[in-house]
């Protein structure tokens, strides 16, 4: 089969096509045939040699979320048949024409989505579901504020939260983006520079100084510092990115009067069976909203295989409004 390599640590002029070893499918497994997977920014971290594969994982071929058909099940497998056309997350190896995943660990979606939509979904909407739903609890008439809201999971969150009859509040580093974010259903957002000077302002403005109840924050460095002195009493914050840096200054007299927490969160160094449920969970509660159209994922370019070095180069342009694709 071919497959994208990694060949060495850079930028992405080392990423090549190459022919490898079709996989097969163990006792509870699948062998999918991908058509689609999406890019995302742990794949860049991963060609950079920042951020390695979990144990067990392909660590040249990158790719963490897929769209494709059943083309083979292992002899202990019982949930799908050849065919059958299903999603999910990797730790790895979905930038390749075959891939086996733990039958589980994939979820049918429907026929009203095509291949390069269906390939840009799994990642960032299980991630924001599990985030938002799961992991803060997010409750009806809530403000929620998503950091980075421009990005892939900034747009699934902004439709979760409607969904969740929340209310979303977003950031950017462009108008543009948060125009673009508006027509999604983002109630109001604020444009920030590096000093984030405005963000209080804003959400002060939002939330007659009360405070947003959840920040989803997709960026991380001194954005938790920012968030943390505008969240509401008993405000949870969910970080997912460490983007704009690995460390933040925590002022302890923004977290204790008002009982805040902070919760890290990934889903690609969690075990097998935590990702299972994860995607379950949205199997169960968000794939029969894509259905009724009630979410809906936005596509900012799609590339072949073959152009796998420019769809690397458009993510990484920081210009993107929603998922880079890969087609095969």
């Amino acid at each position: 089969m071919r497959a994208v390599i990694i060949t060495r640590p850079g930028g992405p002029e080392v990423l090549a096509v190459r022919e490898v070893p079709t996989p097969t499918p163990a006792a509870d497994q699948v062998l999918v045939r991908v058509c689609a997977a999406g890019i995302n920014r742990a794949d860049i971290l991963q060609r950079r040699g920042h951020y390695p594969a979990p144990p067990g994982a392909s660590q040249d071929i990158p790719g963490m979320e897929f769209a494709g058909e059943i083309a083979a099940v292992g002899p202990e497998a019982r949930l799908w048949q050849t065919g059958q056309r299903v999603f999910g997350i990797a730790a790895a190896g979905c930038y390749a024409e075959y891939l086996v995943a733990q039958e589980r660990a994939v979820a049918e979606f429907p026929e009203n989505l095509t291949w390069v939509e269906a390939g840009s979904i799994p990642e960032v909407f299980i991630t924001a579901h599990d985030a938002l739903w799961k992991q803060a609890e997010l409750r009806p008439s809530e403000t929620v504020l998503i950091h980075a809201v421009g990005s892939g999971v900034g747009i699934a969150a902004v439709q979760l939260v409607r969904a969740g009859n929340a209310v979303p509040y977003g950031t950017s580093r462009t108008a543009d983006k948060l125009e673009r974010a508006r027509k999604l259903g983002m109630e109001d957002g604020v444009a920030l520079d590096a000093s984030l000077s405005a963000l209080a302002p804003a959400v002060d403005l939002w939330t007659a100084k009360r405070g947003v109840d959840v920040v989803l924050d997709c960026v991380g460095g001194p954005y938790v510092t920012a968030s943390l002195r505008v969240m509401a009493p008993r405000g949870r914050l969910i970080l997912i990115s460490q983007s704009a840096g690995p460390t933040a200054e925590l002022d302890l007299r923004a977290v204790m009067p008002r009982r805040l927490s902070l919760r890290g969160t990934t889903l690609r160094m969690r075990p097998l069976e935590e990702k299972i449920m994860a995607t379950r969970a949205f199997a169960a509660e968000c794939v029969p909203l894509f259905a009724r159209g009630v979410l809906r994922t936005i596509i900012d370019s799609e590339f072949p295989l073959d152009q796998v070095q420019a769809a690397h180069a458009r993510l990484e342009s920081n210009e993107t409004f929603g998922k880079v694709v890969l087609r095969l």
